[in-house]
């Protein structure tokens, strides 16, 4: 019998708690010190949502208005404040069409993405608006990131591939020298149409054949006014605000660039890396967070010290930006990928961080500097880590994990927060449970990697976990949870599953409709 590999890390950890209970309660021989926590039971923290916890009443399926196999529709999400306007791309869409609701049936551009516009009136969702970069090519990946305003009537896109040696503000196009160059388009709605607002390259767009792969991660502030792109490629070894940016001594140290838009015109204000230290490798820039006011920046660095990673946390002052702190895990080992990603509340006051390749086999909220029980080797577990900002002063508040924590899950490789900063939903793309919808079985493990998502709710200064939730139509390896999104406040939450097979096109398809393996899809709970 075929035994798969997360069948065998799941009997590794069951094998692991189950001994790890017995040296806490038995001994070996000899007096036993006790861990500081009790070790988590076979059974996962069980989900009691109060009454008024989080419990949407509906949920929306939704596909590409020209949905097929292999696009992978749902690798990123956004929403906006009201929750009433959703985006959704997809880097492996193939239509070589240009600005907004072009020819959805051309397939002559591998890869050159798409975001597809989504607006809710009552409970009813349909598409606004087929969004294509203004010079679309094959391999551009556009859609690789997302962010949309407050009012959700401005929408940055990443391409992360887009290859145009291009720098500054509306460069050049048409020039394909620099492949993996990457670029930002802004967008902006008037009423319910969309046009394209600006073409955004960095000031130092990297070197011929070997691009920076701006736009890797963005983030805007809820007026739309202030952007944050990040290049997890740049090589500069500069530090602090506006080093020298033609240096090239440290290959994929990565950069963040900030522009700011005055009416309709965008202009970059700022240049930042590390003020301490900036390694070779260490991919700042891997995720990017703004606050509502633009004016507190946290930046996940996923690769730094050895792969443990870090948060840093910039300030805007006027104009003028400086570092505030750098957060590191109160459990960090080498591997665990601090900062793979983030989110951040309206007033930046509380920062969330996942490390998806943390280790520990706890479950459900452990105190903040709880480090024990660490599994052998890496495995994957994965974790989310909240800190909170008094003043000018950092700490970390929680140390969160599953509720049904198994190896290799990969839990907070998405991370989405409401902007009172007390709803926390966190992505684990490759959970395995076969259950459909909320507060399932979670123990269930017939569909590998079908993805969960795991919301918490804040009270106070105490986190507690309110909903475990799956697709409707759990498939494995949908990967549901590849990408989240939360509206204001937390009552409507988006989520990607981009490996979802489900056919059909639109919202809510019949599910008699031909799969189409890898289509992708996005759900709404609200």
């Amino acid at each position: 019998m075929k035994v798969s590999k997360k069948t065998l890390a799941a009997f590794l950890l069951s094998l692991a708690v189950a001994i790890l209970a017995c040296c806490a309660t038995e001994g070996f021989g000899q007096a036993q010190t006790p861990p500081p926590q009790p070790i988590p039971g076979p059974r996962g923290t069980p989900i009691r949502p109060a009454p008024n916890a989080w419990n949407p009443k509906s949920i929306a399926y939704l596909k590409a208005s020209n949905a097929k196999k292999d696009d992978q529709f749902g690798l990123t999400v956004a929403l906006s404040a009201d929750g009433n306007t959703m985006a959704v791309g997809t880097t492996a869409e193939d239509s070589a069409a240009k600005g907004i609701n072009g020819n959805q049936a051309d397939h002559s551009a591998l890869n050159a993405g798409a975001v597809y516009v989504f607006t809710r009136s009552g409970g009813n969702w349909v598409q606004q608006a087929y969004v294509k970069a203004s010079n679309a090519k094959a391999s551009d990946q556009f859609g690789a990131s997302l962010a949309l305003s407050g009012d959700g009537n401005t929408l940055a896109v990443g391409a992360t591939g887009e290859s145009s040696s291009a720098t500054g503000i509306n460069g050049n196009q048409a020039d394909t020298s620099m492949a993996g160059a990457g670029a930002v388009y802004v967008f902006a709605r008037s009423g319910a149409t969309w046009s394209q607002q600006a073409y955004v390259k960095a000031s130092n767009t990297g070197e011929k054949e070997d691009g920076d792969q701006f736009g890797y991660s963005v983030a805007i502030s809820s007026d739309g006014n202030t952007l944050a792109a990040g290049a997890v490629a740049e090589k500069s070894a500069a530090t602090g605000i506006n080093g020298d940016q033609s240096n090239k001594g440290a290959d994929g140290s990565g950069a963040v660039y900030v522009f700011t838009r005055n009416g309709s015109a965008w202009a970059q204000q700022a240049y930042v890396k590390p003020w301490n230290t900036t390694a070779r490798g260490a991919l700042f820039g891997y995720s990017v967070g703004l606050s509502a006011s633009g004016d507190t920046m946290a930046v996940g660095t996923y690769d730094e010290d050895r792969g443990k990673g870090a948060v840093y946390i910039f300030t805007r002052t006027g104009g003028t930006w400086a570092q505030q702190n750098r957060l590191t895990a109160s459990n960090a080992e080498p591997g665990d990928s601090l900062g793979c990603s983030l989110a951040i509340s309206d007033d930046g006051n509380t920062v969330v961080a996942g490390a998806f390749d943390e280790d520990s086999i706890l479950r459900g909220i452990q105190p903040p500097n709880e480090g024990s029980n660490d599994a052998a080797s890496d495995v994957s577990t994965g974790a989310a880590y909240v800190f909170v900002r008094n003043g000018a002063a950092w700490t970390q508040q929680a140390f969160i994990k599953a509720t049904n924590t198994r190896l290799n899950d990969q839990f907070a490789w998405a991370l989405a927060l409401s902007r009172d900063g007390n709803t926390l939903a966190v992505g684990s793309h490759l959970e395995d449970s076969g259950a459909m919808g909320l507060n399932g079985d979670q123990e269930d493990a017939s569909a590998e990697d079908s993805g969960a998502v795991y919301v918490y709710a804040r009270s106070e200064t105490k986190w507690t976990p309110v909903a475990y939730v799956k697709a409707s139509n759990t498939k494995a390896s949908a990967e549901f949870g590849i990408s989240l999104a939360l509206n204001n406040d937390g009552k409507v939450l988006a989520v990607g599953a981009f490996k979802d097979g489900g056919g059909g096109s639109g919202v809510n398809p019949a599910r008699s409709a031909k799969p189409a393996p890898e289509s992708g899809a996005a759900y709404v709970y609200y």
